[in-house]
């Protein structure tokens, strides 16, 4: 099995902690916006803005830790080009958030059809993204320490999570 060994924290990969916070943030930022044209209320609208400016800042730190991490897989392998393509996937959902934020600020309470459509089509883009992040981790172990099972000892035991005997 390919492991990589990127960037961690107490044991743990650090970009899987960091990418929940801008998916959260711009997916809810396109429910919002849904509320808002539903219910005439462009306070909705208006949040999702701030909403966007914080996933967009977010999305691009967790994209720092995720090359961090795909430079770690070793070249030629399936994991690299999936890893290459989950991370162009998340640019370009990153890149299409930006251009809805530029587009929203003239009337960020009253978004425009185009701004909330560019945030729709970066939210299934985004969800085919994280579904390759997940191949990575749950079909190819990227980020799996080596040994993993249901008794493995705490991360921050220092101990691995296997522990063999040798004879």
């Amino acid at each position: 099995m390919i492991r990589s060994h990127g960037a961690k924290f107490l044991g743990h990969p650090v970009h899987p902690m960091l990418v929940v916070f801008p998916l959260g943030l711009l997916v809810t930022s396109v429910i919002f916006d849904f509320i808002g044209l539903g219910t005439g209320n462009g306070t909705w609208s208006l949040v999702a803005e701030y909403m966007i400016g914080a996933g967009v800042i977010g999305g691009l730190v967790a994209a720092v830790f995720g090359l961090i991490d795909w430079l770690s897989i070793p070249a030629g392998t399936r994991a690299k080009a999936i890893g290459a393509w989950h991370g162009i996937a998340n640019v370009i959902v990153v890149l299409l958030f930006i251009a809805t934020w530029v587009i929203r600020r003239p009337s960020p309470a009253q978004p425009g059809t185009g701004a909330i459509a560019l945030s729709v089509v970066a939210v299934c883009i985004g969800a085919v993204a994280g579904w390759l992040g997940g191949e990575l981790v749950d079909r190819l172990g990227i980020g799996v320490d080596e040994g993993a099972n249901p008794n493995a000892p705490n991360s921050i035991s220092g101990k691995p999570a296997t522990t063999r005997r040798v004879a």
